[in-house]
């Protein structure tokens, strides 16, 4: 998966050491419990990636000129124990920002995202999280695994501001633990976008964005494991995002539950084109 470079980028921006941005491939889907896959999504998203236009229109950047540096997955086997899985991708999340780079994750099912946070949370003080997805992920367990994908906020939320954006499916039992105050259901946001500065105003200075592609409404993204109706569109979810990186430091991302179909690739195209227009926000709203 590392042979070849992001989007095609020539090899002298693609190297460790003249790269700000770090992008981590996380091939696992082992406790996914509807459709399974997942774990061919980076796989997917890179070759998708070699069919995109590297200038970004909206913020006349190339940000791919920072340097994306593809790092070799620290998942081989998808059939490990999700606790497993989690401390791989906690030490090699670690590892990047110990070396001061813009930390990425693809996955791969939401479970990674228990990794990646903990070791932002080590990394960073005064951090939030912005959790965008049509499930609210706060089970304590289910199927008896506390790192379960379904479980992948509930730790966070014990340490961190989650806020949580474009939920609309949970389990009565997450009642307990989902903060009214901090929640964006989608049946409330659609109606206009006054939500937006509202859901800004909760973050603190330092946020990791989470993004399950369930998100989105299925007419634009099929491709994922738990695809729910109602969901959010490009441009207003854009617009959103283009705020956040405006008024907060967004301090790294990773973006989950891609599921590829052989006869559908429009998803893998949204999803590169919105890793890349994230990183676009990041590296031309504010200079970095």
């Amino acid at each position: 998966m590392n042979k070849k470079t992001f989007a095609g980028i020539p090899k002298k921006y693609a190297l460790l050491e003249k790269s700000k941005i770090v992008l981590i491939p996380v091939p696992y889907d082992y406790t996914g419990t509807w459709k399974k896959g997942s774990k061919k999504g980076p796989k997917a998203f890179l070759s998708a990636s070699e069919h995109m236009e590297l200038y970004d229109i909206e913020t006349n950047s190339e940000v791919y000129k920072k340097g994306i540096f593809i790092v070799p997955s620290p998942i081989v086997n998808s059939s490990i124990p999700s606790k497993e899985m989690i401390k791989k991708v906690y030490d090699i999340t670690k590892k990047y920002l110990f070396k001061k780079k813009f930390v990425t994750l693809i996955g791969g099912e939401h479970s990674i995202s228990i990794g990646s946070i903990r070791a932002f949370g080590e990394t960073y003080t005064n951090m939030s999280i912005l959790h965008m997805d049509a499930h609210a992920d706060l089970r304590p367990m289910y199927n008896g695994d506390p790192y379960n994908h379904a479980c992948s906020m509930y730790e966070a939320s014990k340490k961190y501001p989650v806020i949580q954006i474009g939920i609309r499916s949970m389990d009565i039992l997450e009642k307990k633990y989902i903060k009214k105050e901090n929640t964006f259901y989608i049946h409330d946001i659609y109606k206009n976008d006054l939500w937006m500065k509202k859901a800004i105003q909760k973050l603190s200075k330092n946020v990791f964005l989470s993004i399950d592609i369930d998100v989105f409404d299925p007419s634009i993204a099929p491709s994922t494991g738990t695809p729910e109706p109602g969901g959010m569109f490009w441009y207003k979810t854009l617009k959103f995002l283009k705020m956040v990186f405006k008024n907060k430091k967004v301090i790294g991302f990773d973006i989950v539950e891609l599921l590829p179909n052989e006869k559908e690739s429009s998803t893998d195209f949204l999803v590169v084109k919105l890793y890349y227009k994230l990183l676009s926000y990041k590296f031309s709203l504010h200079n970095t």
